[in-house]
């Protein structure tokens, strides 16, 4: 059916749900939009789904979660029935329709005879992964669109491992939800019959006791925070999101005493009113959080995202104005202090990995060079850092200690196999109370940092590109940059390309394959160690061109970042 025959078959079925009768009244003369939200299904790809709310094919309402989950239903049977009878944990965040998605999804499985573990409440992502494995469940869905603007939301699977799918198990369940065709017809059990058949089971603190047990071995130096607990001055919101209360208690189990919140953001609030994005990438999103700091004299200001996977991270400089890091220089304090402290106290084990994606910084990876902790690069998706974890277990050939992505998403201790938030905060008040004991900030630290291995500094440039007209864009964008590959970036020779798609990295005299699962990304490493990256986002209709300058002067990386920006947006045309 074309895009007018979806609509009008949406318009005529009598059982619609009445909010999404309403919404297509409220745009039955707007066929621009009408369009938008028929043309096509909502992409359910790698990383789940994530839309705009409201009625269409195209986007997130409860028929296309009950096709998700009736496809993950059809996965999971497909695995036989002791993978039927493990059930499915399921958690959502603080955006609208998240609770009635999450039940829908609940409602689907009990369908199939499959028990849903639902949280009570909202929860952070990062529970969501261990409860997965806490319950030993076949599967698990979160219902979030992390840091997108209020009108979205989303829907992310995870395996039994807690980890989101890999590729292979991905595009399996992807082929099942693909063939559930007639969304409007799916079936879902009503909530009390499920409840009453044991289907359905509400969950929550008995989890959080578990999950907040697993944080306490997040922290390194026990006596170090009991010193300094009180002293460490922590200002912390979770932007509107799930992060508050298990923060907080994460935060007061190691004894930090001396935590002051932004209250305005303290409370769960769908439409983020305080921050133009709930994203604490975004510099912005710190704005109350330094007046709070400024107010209590803080040392560090930390926020976490909607459901608690990434975290940001502003410091008081020398002249006590507050500076938001970025993700790879909060990356870059961890490593350093993490591998410092294991190698101390001598518990740093010789076969250590830390794992990476391939668009972040290479300045954690110089730092392990120096601990003799090896650096692992995977494609971008935590997913990929989850499937390294489990095959480390399964061969025992390395362990596991650090992972990170320069998108604010970190991992310390793997009872998770996604990013975590709530270890990161532990850690990062652990690391701050650390320096502060020796007389630094950790504005300090990361200069101290780039004196003793060199400057790094990145930047992304992320576009927003809608609609078919944006997708078409965004393909001719990668098709220029593979039918004319650039020879240097801002006066800056290209000595190695990199194409993730096409699995191969070249030179001037050798071209060789990479065992690495294709992805549509482009890399081109310089003649200084610069590089420059190029890729489509997985889950939002973006573009990012990522861009990382190397020099042993500040000044001049300073400059060649500057200088590679100006190439790519005459480029690109930005």
């Amino acid at each position: 059916m074309n895009w007018k025959e979806k609509y009008q078959t949406w318009l005529e079925y009598e059982n619609l749900d009445e909010s999404l009768k309403q919404d297509l009244q409220k745009y039955k003369n707007d066929e621009s939009k009408l369009e938008d939200a028929f043309y096509t299904s909502l992409e359910f790809g790698t990383a789940g789904m994530r839309g705009i709310i409201g009625a269409g094919t195209n986007r997130m309402n409860i028929y296309t979660v009950r096709q998700a989950t009736e496809g993950l239903a059809l996965f999971i049977e497909n695995q036989g029935k002791q993978m039927k009878e493990r059930g499915v944990a399921i958690a959502y965040d603080s955006r609208h329709m998240s609770k009635a998605f999450a039940v829908e999804a609940a409602l689907t499985l009990a369908h199939h005879g499959i028990k849903a573990y639902v949280f009570e409440e909202l929860r952070p992502t990062p529970e969501l992964s261990f409860a997965v494995r806490h319950l030993k469940a076949a599967a698990g869905i979160m219902i979030t669109a992390s840091h997108n603007p209020p009108e979205y939301n989303g829907y992310k699977v995870y395996g039994d491992d807690g980890g989101q799918l890999p590729p292979k198990e991905a595009d399996e369940l992807t082929t099942f939800v693909r063939s559930v065709e007639d969304i409007l017809s799916i079936k879902a059990m009503k909530q009390k019959e499920a409840e009453t058949k044991g289907l359905l089971k509400f969950v929550g603190k008995d989890i959080d006791k578990f999950y907040l047990e697993a944080i306490k071995t997040v922290t390194i130096n026990q006596d170090l925070t009991d010193r300094q607990g009180r002293e460490l001055k922590i200002v912390f919101t979770p932007l509107h999101g799930t992060g508050q209360m298990l923060g907080e208690k994460a935060l007061r189990q190691i004894g930090f005493k001396n935590v002051s919140f932004v209250e305005e953001q303290s409370k769960p609030d769908p439409d983020f009113t305080t921050v133009k994005s709930p994203n604490p990438e975004d510099p912005a999103a710190f704005e109350l959080a330094i007046e709070k700091g400024k107010e209590v004299d803080a040392d560090v200001l930390i926020a976490t995202d909607p459901d608690a996977d990434r975290l940001g991270v502003a410091v008081r400089t020398a002249k006590g104005h507050y500076e938001v890091l970025t993700g790879n220089q909060i990356a870059a304090l961890m490593v350093e202090y993490i591998f410092k402290a294991l190698s101390t106290n001598e518990t740093l084990p010789r076969n250590s990995v830390m794992l990476k994606s391939i668009v972040s910084s290479e300045l954690p990876s110089v730092i392990g060079d120096k601990y003799g902790v090896e650096t692992i690069n995977v494609l971008t998706g935590f997913k990929f850092i989850a499937e390294k974890i489990k095959a480390f277990e399964a061969d025992r050939s390395k362990v596991f200690m650090y992972g990170f992505e320069e998108s604010y998403g970190y991992l310390v201790q793997p009872f998770v196999r996604d990013k975590d938030a709530i270890q990161a905060l532990v850690m990062v008040a652990e690391m701050t109370a650390y320096y502060k004991e020796q007389g630094y900030s950790l504005f300090d630290t990361i200069h101290e940092i780039y004196h003793e291995y060199g400057h790094y500094k990145e930047k992304t440039i992320s576009v927003k590109m809608d609609g078919m007209e944006g997708t078409e864009k965004i393909n001719a964008i990668m098709n220029e940059f593979r039918s004319a590959t650039p020879e240097s970036f801002g006066g800056v020779e290209v000595s190695v390309i990199e194409d993730f798609k096409e699995q191969t990295r070249q030179t001037a005299d050798t071209k060789e394959s990479m065992d690495l699962p294709p992805a549509n990304v482009l890399k081109y490493t310089l003649a200084d160690s610069s590089w420059i990256a190029v890729r489509p986002s997985g889950t939002e209709p973006k573009i990012k061109f990522y861009i990382s300058a190397r020099d042993d002067s500040g000044v001049i990386v300073s400059e060649k970042l500057e200088a590679f920006e100006a190439d790519i947006r005459s480029r690109v045309d930005l």
